[in-house]
């Protein structure tokens, strides 16, 4: 009996919300349990990682606590795991996120450790470059879901195959309960 491919997916979180922000129609939100079984596909699901900053309780204080609240649904669906970034404030202004380097290290140290034959990582983002160069030395596949509107081509090229969000949206997002 053939042993099942071990997929891990490293979700960068702010890059998701803010591409379904762009495609989302009014009570319109993300079945994120169907989601990960179609970029799973038919694979051994070992570990779901989402990488976002808190929002600032001082900003927006609802805005806050339902965004507890979305963390808090993500930590019910099975392996699901959200790492909490920071988010550096610079002159009042927001910069520097640690969301991106959290997921570059995640993706290394889990493929040193052998946790996964096959990484998805779902964001547009080239700033992985340097670690997905790194996974594939060691002979492990790596994946890039992404979406039309901000997807680097040299990440697309780099990673060993793509999966186009875009054209999936309909099977994952669903109607919101009234």
């Amino acid at each position: 009996m053939d042993k099942k491919e071990r997929v891990s997916i490293y979700i960068d979180g702010s890059n998701f919300y803010n591409n379904i922000k762009l495609i989302k129609r009014k009570n319109e939100r993300v079945n994120y349990a169907k989601l990960i079984t179609l970029l799973a596909k038919d694979r051994e699901i070992i570990s779901i990682f989402y990488y976002v900053a808190p929002l600032d309780k001082q900003y927006n204080y609802q805005k806050y606590l339902d965004h507890g609240k979305f963390l808090n649904f993500l930590r019910q669906i099975p392996k699901f795991n959200v790492v909490l970034c920071e988010l550096k404030k610079e002159d009042k202004a927001y910069g520097i996120k640690e969301d991106d380097v959290h997921l570059a290290v995640d993706l290394v140290g889990d493929a040193y450790e052998n946790k996964y034959d096959t990484a998805i990582i779902v964001s547009g983002d080239a700033d992985f470059l340097p670690a997905i160069k790194r996974v594939k030395k060691i002979n492990k596949k790596v994946e890039n879901a992404y979406f039309r509107s901000s997807s680097a081509y040299k990440l697309r090229n780099t990673c060993n195959s793509s999966i186009k969000l875009y054209k999936l949206v309909g099977e994952f997002m669903e109607k919101k309960d009234s």
